[in-house]
C-alpha cells in the first residue's frame, strides 16, 4: 500500500465544511481511508453529533495505543476578511490555509496517516485505536464523552492515548501537555428592590452587594501554585445591570466569573466557597442572590513517566528539541480521557488557531506524522 500523504489528507479534510456540529464529510472520508487499511470502524453518533471509532488489531488487547482528535471547526467569522477560501486548503509559499488547518485537521491527518502506514508496514502485536469526534468545539457533551461511554459498554479500551491538539507555542516540538487546569463558570443574579434614586431608603440597591461580592471573589488568593501548575485564577467576566436611568435604583444586577484552577482544588470545593461568599453578602445587604455554576472540567495531571518519556523521545529524535512538559492553556478533550487511561497532548504550533487565515506550514504536517510514527514504533517495540 502506498504511504498516506498527510498533507493531501489535511487538504481533503479542510475542504469538508465541518463547522461544529456539522460532519461535513470529514468522518466519512476518514472512515473510508481507515477501513481500506483494515481498521474496524463504528460511527458513534449521539445527540446530533457525528463521532468515529476505529480499531486495528484485537479488541481489548492489553497493549492498545490510542489517538484522539476532532474534525469539527469553529465558524469562519467574517468570510470577507479572509484572503483565501476558508475551505479551499490553498497552499502559498509552503503554507496551507483554511479553517481547521491548525485546529486540528492537520493533527488528525497526521495521526491517521501514521497509524495506517504503521499497521500496514509493521503490523504490531497489539492494537491501534483512533477516537475522532465532531463535538470538541461545541458543547463537548456528545463527542469524546459519547465515544468513551460507547467504549465502556462495548469493552473497548486504550492503554495510553495522545490527543493531537496543537500544543507548541513557538516552535515545532517545544511543548507537550501533561495536564490541564480545571475550568468553571459562575453566574450571579442579585435581586433587591427598585426605587427612586432620591429616596434610596425606600429601595434596596443590588449594585453595592454585587460590587462587594465581586471584590471579595477577585481579591481572594486561591493558591500559590503547585509542582506542575501555575496559581489558580479567578477573572470577573461581566457585571451587567442594563439601567440607563440615573434616577432609578435597579431591582437586579447580574455578574459572572471564570475560574481556572489547579490540582489544589476541585470544582465541588470551589462551588461550596462561592456559595459561602454569596450567603455572606446577602446577609450583609439583605439581597437575594441566585447562582448558576457550570464546571467544564476538573484539573488533571499525567505525572511525568513512561508516556511523557515516550513522546519526548520521539519529539527530540525528529525535531532536535527537548519539549517542555506543561499544564498551561485552556481545556481539551484530554479532561475526559484521563479517567480512561494515561493521556498527554502533542501537536502543532498553535499560533493561528481560530484566527482569520488560519494556516499551517506544510513541512510541519509531515514532521508531525513522522513524530507520531516514531511514537507508535517505539511504543510497540518497547
Amino acid at each position: 500500500m502506498t504511504a498516506i500523504d498527510a498533507v493531501t489528507l489535511t487538504a481533503d479534510l479542510i475542504r469538508c465544511p465541518s463547522v461544529t456540529p456539522e460532519e461535513g464529510g470529514a468522518l466519512v472520508l476518514l472512515q473510508a481511508l481507515l477501513e481500506g487499511a483494515g481498521f474496524s470502524c463504528t460511527r458513534v453518533d449521539r445527540g446530533g453529533v457525528a463521532n468515529l471509532f476505529a480499531r486495528w488489531g484485537d479488541k481489548g488487547h492489553a497493549k492498545t495505543f490510542g489517538f484522539n482528535g476532532h474534525t469539527d471547526v469553529v465558524p469562519v467569522g467574517d468570510a470577507a476578511a479572509w484572503s483565501v477560501d476558508p475551505f479551499g486548503a490553498e497552499i502559498r509559499d509552503g503554507i496551507m490555509y483554511g479553517r481547521g488547518a491548525t485546529d486540528m485537521k492537520s493533527g488528525v491527518a497526521a495521526f491517521a496517516a501514521a497509524a495506517v502506514d504503521f499497521v500496514t508496514d509493521t503490523p504490531p502485536d497489539g492494537a491501534v485505536v483512533l477516537a475522532i469526534t465532531g463535538d470538541e468545539e461545541g458543547d463537548a457533551v456528545d463527542g469524546t464523552v459519547a465515544l468513551l461511554d460507547w467504549m465502556a459498554a462495548e469493552g473497548e479500551c486504550m492503554s495510553v492515548c495522545i490527543v493531537g491538539e496543537p500544543t507548541c507555542p513557538n516552535e515545532m516540538g517545544d511543548m507537550i501537555k501533561i495536564g490541564r487546569r480545571g475550568s468553571m463558570n459562575a453566574w450571579f443574579t442579585v435581586t433587591g428592590r427598585q426605587g427612586h434614586s432620591a429616596y434610596p431608603h425606600l429601595a434596596l440597591n443590588p449594585m453595592p452587594a454585587m460590587a462587594r461580592l465581586m471584590d471579595r471573589l477577585a481579591s481572594r488568593k486561591l493558591d500559590a501554585g503547585t509542582a506542575h501548575f501555575d496559581p489558580s485564577t479567578l477573572a470577573v467576566a461581566t457585571i451587567d445591570t442594563g439601567n440607563s436611568a440615573t434616577n432609578v435604583i435597579p431591582a437586579q444586577t447580574r455578574g459572572a466569573v471564570n475560574i481556572r484552577f489547579n490540582d489544589t482544588h476541585t470544582g465541588a470545593a470551589l462551588s461550596a466557597w462561592l456559595k459561602e461568599e454569596v450567603a455572606r453578602v446577602d446577609a450583609e445587604f439583605g439581597t437575594t442572590t441566585e447562582m448558576k455554576i457550570k464546571i467544564s472540567g476538573e484539573s488533571f495531571l499525567t505525572p511525568p513517566g513512561a508516556l511523557s518519556d515516550l513522546v519526548s523521545g520521539a519529539v527530540k529524535a525528529e525535531t532536535g528539541r527537548q519539549p517542555e512538559l506543561s499544564t498551561t492553556g485552556g481545556t481539551s478533550d484530554a479532561r475526559f480521557i484521563k479517567d480512561h487511561c494515561p493521556v498527554v497532548e502533542f501537536g502543532l504550533v498553535g499560533k493561528t488557531l481560530h484566527q482569520v487565515d488560519e494556516n499551517v506550514p506544510v513541512a510541519q504536517i509531515g514532521q508531525l506524522k513522522a513524530i507520531y510514527t516514531r511514537i507508535l514504533k517505539d511504543y510497540f517495540a518497547g
